[in-house]
């Protein structure tokens, strides 16, 4: 039996749908985490906008080598209290990659969990 057309996606639509993530956004377990991370490198790009006096990009540029431990070096925090956000954003990138890492693994890989594996059969004792 054939499939609806509106159900089948082309090869080229599926490929963009899958680089801008639109597949995951859909996910509604997903997109809770999208949500956050979203406002995790909003939130850093305003603080640091605010704090350290840098334009947006700058700023968002920071949050995001921070956030994915990069570190270029090429901007460095100066005040204490950026500093400090420097440091929760530091040790929270990681988590957080690792979060969104799982998510995407969870939406675009088949599962895998023990609960979808079948038991082993008891003939083979």
């Amino acid at each position: 039996m054939e499939k609806p057309k509106r159900q089948r996606k082309r090869p080229v639509t599926r490929m963009i749908s899958n680089f801008l993530f639109l597949d995951l956004l859909m996910d509604k377990k997903a997109r809770p985490v999208f949500v956050y991370v979203g406002v995790i490198i909003a939130l850093g790009t305003l603080l640091y906008h605010w704090l350290e006096g840098w334009n947006y990009l700058d700023s968002l540029y920071f949050v995001v080598v921070t956030l994915t431990t990069i570190g270029y070096g090429d901007f460095s925090p100066t005040t204490p209290l950026s500093k400090f956000l420097t440091i929760f954003y530091g040790l929270n990138g990681v988590a957080i990659l690792l979060i969104l890492f799982d998510e995407i693994r969870r939406v675009r890989l088949p599962s895998r969990s023990l609960e979808s594996q079948p038991e082993p059969s008891s003939d083979s004792q």
